[in-house]
């Protein structure tokens, strides 16, 4: 066995440090967004002009380009004012694309526990993550590393934009695609299989299920740039949990609130399982599909 020469590590204070500031930070995360941990994101702008609210530190998008991360950096310990930039750029960027999901992201040095039970506070209701940052420093190199301390939490369509407005096909044609509205389409023909009277209807967050023009959502579709995002009323179970699991569809979240599982699909995933949803379609439309949710 090669042994491997020990070297000792510096935690190094950024906000103390005369080398290195914070537009140094800004330029790592934006030549490298990996880092963070967030999956594959891609830089998109630094010093981003918010009217009337300053610069957003960086603004970043996923690779699908269905949510961009709206990052405030702050070197030292988090304080009231940086809470209420990151919370402001993010409602001004959603405003400015509303076609795009986001996602607030709060980056300091030091999180305290106060702080943190505040930014608690308007997690589930805006999503928003906290990351905490650590510089170490070996020899004559200096790395960041990020710890998520805490994560946003994927909301229900039906806990996040109340109440509904309708809307058209045109819509949502827009806001997703047209080939993920038709993957709705897809979607239909299963549940008209347990009720042919079951129709698509077009809300201004969410497309629903109507009967005789009348709300009947035991399970509801939203459109994104490459998938559908597909929320499902149903008791959380392992059971439920490992069909999903073995068959590769990715559960965005279970949503305790509202009792439904948030599952995204692309068109392979509907190809590949239409078998496993019509099973979950009808166990839901028997468990719930006669209480209807709005």
């Amino acid at each position: 066995m090669t042994d491997l020469t020990y070297v000792k590590a510096e935690k190094i204070i950024l906000k103390d440090s005369r080398e290195y500031n914070e537009k140094w930070v800004q330029d790592r995360i934006f030549e490298d967004p990996k880092i963070l941990g967030l999956g594959n994101l891609l830089p998109w702008q630094k010093e981003r002009i918010q009217p009337g609210a300053g610069r957003l530190d960086i603004l970043l998008q996923d690779i699908n380009e269905e949510t961009r991360y709206e990052i405030e950096i702050q070197l030292g310990s988090t304080n009231e004012s940086h809470i209420i930039r990151v919370l402001e750029y993010w409602d001004l960027e959603k405003k400015r694309n509303p076609n795009f999901n986001h996602v607030a992201v709060l980056i300091s040095e030091d999180i305290t526990g106060r702080f943190l039970n505040v930014i608690r506070l308007f997690n589930g209701v805006i999503p928003l993550m906290a990351l905490q940052m650590e510089a170490i420093k070996i020899e004559d190199r200096i790395s960041l590393f990020f710890t998520k301390v805490l994560d946003q939490r994927s909301l229900s369509i039906f806990e996040s934009e109340e109440p509904s407005e309708p809307t058209d096909r045109a819509y949502w044609e827009k806001r997703g695609t047209k080939k993920t509205v038709g993957f709705a389409d897809e979607l239909l023909k299963i549940v008209k299989t347990l009720d042919p009277n079951l129709e698509l209807k077009y809300n201004k967050f969410y497309i629903g299920l109507a009967h005789e023009g009348q709300p009947f959502n035991f399970v509801a579709f939203k459109p994104q740039k490459k998938a559908i995002r597909l929320e499902l009323k149903l008791t959380e179970s392992e059971e439920i949990n490992e069909k999903l699991d073995l068959a590769n569809l990715e559960i965005l979240q279970y949503s305790t609130r509202s009792g439904r599982y948030l599952v995204r699909l692309s068109e392979e995933d509907i190809e590949n399982n239409l078998d496993l949803i019509k099973e979950l379609f009808t166990k839901s439309y028997n468990e719930f599909g006669s209480d209807n949710p709005d």
